[in-house]
């Protein structure tokens, strides 16, 4: 039986109702194209679906350009079609196609000569570390969401988990190819991460951080910079160790980070830092493993010790398109993540023993966003 408070929404959702099926009416749809005070909405709805149905075209289109590194082969200068087509051996007509293509996308620009340059939104593509790298490596995102519904039912082994092995813990028997390969791809991409979580969070007053899953040591290259006094120590599985080595040697900061190698899964996190960062690292697992990862920080922190956490993040009870959409798909191909809300993670982190001093902070959602949590005294 309804409370009278429940009649008004009751209403509402029946209004609701009978408007959605009004909307989705096809003869309502072709009186609205016409009637000059819904014409505009009608015609800008349909112009949003379009583009959303031709998405996955203009993703491979932008794959293409990648792949044939012609957007680097414009930033030289602009070029014919007859040209590109000889040096990346295509017919001219196929080119002229994916030119075509790149230009209406707003990434070439075609020049009333008829030859074709890089537009800003192109050259932007080649000033963005990693962004070609994650390009590139679609190959395999892009095959699991070739049957999103298979995907969406669990249905066979994905193409980003035989990518992504490591997620897997220490059964995966990570090769040192894998770690190399991951580690590359999220190297060129850390600097960008990097750059928005010092912007919004600020580790002055801290004198050491241990980095849970730091890779190559981008994140702590880049803390180095800005924080010389700062001891900084890289946890990371052993197969990751080298690569750490030789990038933060690469950097010249090999004495300025102590490298420990061991699991998370397994091996105990370091003591004695007064901050842990978990970097893009809790979206690659499920909830389990989370958990015992964020009880394992809470025991290697002292009192007052923080923890901040960064990654991609779904926007919960506002759904967003890079948490929503892309990263919420690509942690499922993944076959064991998720993208979770602000909200759900400070959560896991409160129910770990965490205090949450703040809101998060996201310059740029679609590259990650900011969580510090600190340590009851």
């Amino acid at each position: 039986m309804a409370v009278a408070g429940d009649l008004p929404k009751a209403r509402a959702q029946r209004r609701g109702g009978w408007l959605m099926r009004l909307i989705a009416n096809p003869g309502f749809q072709r009186w609205a194209s016409g009637f000059p005070l819904t014409r505009g909405i009608a015609r800008r709805d349909g112009a949003e679906i379009f583009d959303i149905v031709q998405g996955f075209v203009q993703s491979q289109v932008l794959a293409a350009l990648v792949e044939l590194e012609l957007l680097r082969r414009l930033a030289e200068g602009p070029q014919a079609a007859g040209g590109l087509a000889r040096w990346a051996g295509l017919a001219e007509d196929r080119m002229t196609i994916l030119l075509q293509a790149g230009t209406a996308l707003g990434l070439l620009r075609r020049r009333r000569d008829g030859r074709y340059g890089l537009a800003r939104r192109g050259a932007a593509i080649l000033g963005v570390p990693g962004l070609e790298a994650m390009i590139r490596h679609h190959h395999a995102f892009y095959a699991d969401m070739g049957d999103p519904v298979a995907l969406l039912r669990g249905q066979g082994k994905t193409e980003l988990a035989r990518f992504w092995p490591y997620v897997f813990g220490a059964a995966a028997k990570a090769e040192p190819e894998v770690a190399r390969r991951y580690s590359d791809l999220m190297a060129q991409s850390q600097a960008l991460v990097a750059q928005d979580v010092l912007r919004t969070i600020a580790f002055k007053g801290l004198s050491h951080v241990v980095d849970v899953g730091g890779g190559s040591g981008a994140f702590l290259a880049e803390i180095a910079v800005r924080y010389p006094d700062l001891r900084l120590t890289l946890f990371d599985l052993p197969e990751v160790i080298p690569l750490a080595r030789a990038g933060l040697a690469g950097s010249g900061l090999e004495k300025r980070v102590t490298l420990c190698p061991g699991s998370f899964r397994t091996d105990p996190l370091p003591r004695g830092a007064d901050a842990i960062t978990l970097i893009r690292v809790l979206y690659d697992h499920d909830d389990t493993t989370v958990a015992a990862l964020l009880a394992k920080v809470y025991g290697a922190l002292p009192s007052g010790g923080r923890l901040i956490v960064a990654e991609p993040m779904s926007g919960g009870a506002r759904p967003e398109r890079a948490g929503d959409v892309y990263f919420a798909f690509y942690t499922m191909a993944m076959g064991t993540g998720r993208a979770r809300s602000a909200a759900r993670i400070a959560e896991m982190c409160r129910a770990a023993g965490f205090e949450q001093p703040g809101p998060p902070k996201a310059p740029r959602p679609y590259v990650t966003s900011a969580l510090q949590f600190e340590k009851p005294e």
